[in-house]
């Protein structure tokens, strides 16, 4: 049930947009092609290839990964789908950070540093727009 009910999600927020309006996209969870990077943070692309231009993917995150404080040159829109995440700027209190479940909303702006965790038990995913194409740039702590 689990996995029918984040396929909706993710299938009615994939709505293509091109100006081929009878064109339907429909992906089952069991469709997603899922690349882990050597951390661990896995993506499946939904549409773009997030090197190169805007896209959307979904992305999974080991239960407690923290990532390091790092920078996006591009807008980051997302809903978190399964676990619980906190995004918060660098230098501000983890401890007071927003845990954020399935169904919730979050925006990082291009240029903000910021730290991203997903801090349930189970591994987290979310699906991910952004609006130019995807970068990770280290900050300092």
């Amino acid at each position: 049930m689990k996995q029918s009910f984040l396929a909706s999600i993710v299938a009615s927020l994939i709505a293509p947009l091109s100006a081929h309006a009878e064109q339907i996209t429909l992906l089952d969870a069991d469709d997603y092609v899922w690349e882990t990077t050597p951390e661990g943070v896995a993506f499946s692309a939904l549409q773009g290839d997030r090197f190169a231009e805007p896209y959307q993917a979904l992305v999974r995150l080991p239960a407690g990964t923290i990532s390091p404080p790092h920078v996006k040159s591009a807008n980051m829109f997302g809903v978190t789908l399964q676990g619980e995440m906190i995004h918060y700027a660098n230098g501000d209190d983890p401890d007071a950070a927003r845990v954020i479940g399935p169904g919730s909303y979050y925006r990082i702006s291009s240029g903000l540093a910021h730290i991203s965790a997903c801090v349930s038990d189970e591994p987290c995913i979310a699906y991910l727009y952004q609006d130019g194409a995807f970068d990770f740039q280290p900050a300092a702590q």
